[in-house]
């Protein structure tokens, strides 16, 4: 069965929703206007992130990097990491386990 999830607003000119999830696998998309900001944060989850469009700057840990369409990475569980969007884009990201406090 296919739900439907909302989208919220986590930060400004950032949206988020959740596209699909089980208890051990959640993929979710977010959307960044141009200079938005995901702020540096650590979670316990293992994150993939996939970048679908735009250009981003990314700090994970002590280092920076710019990414673009087609280019995906690894975020290890509890590591510092966030990103500034260079060109509004969309970032598809995909936790194990689930984030519940998305839900």
């Amino acid at each position: 069965m296919i739900k439907t999830y909302p989208i919220a607003h986590p930060d400004t000119g950032v949206t988020r929703q959740v596209l699909s999830q089980e208890p051990e696998l959640m993929v979710v998309s977010f959307g960044f206007e141009q200079g938005a900001q995901g702020a540096l944060h650590s979670h316990p989850h293992i994150q993939s992130t996939y970048v679908k469009s735009g250009r981003f700057t990314f700090t994970l840990e002590d280092k920076s990097f710019d990414v673009g369409p087609g280019d995906s990475f690894v975020i290890p569980s509890g590591a510092t990491h966030g990103c500034t969007c260079l060109d509004a884009g969309e970032l598809i990201d995909t936790f194990t386990p689930r984030r519940d406090d998305f839900l």
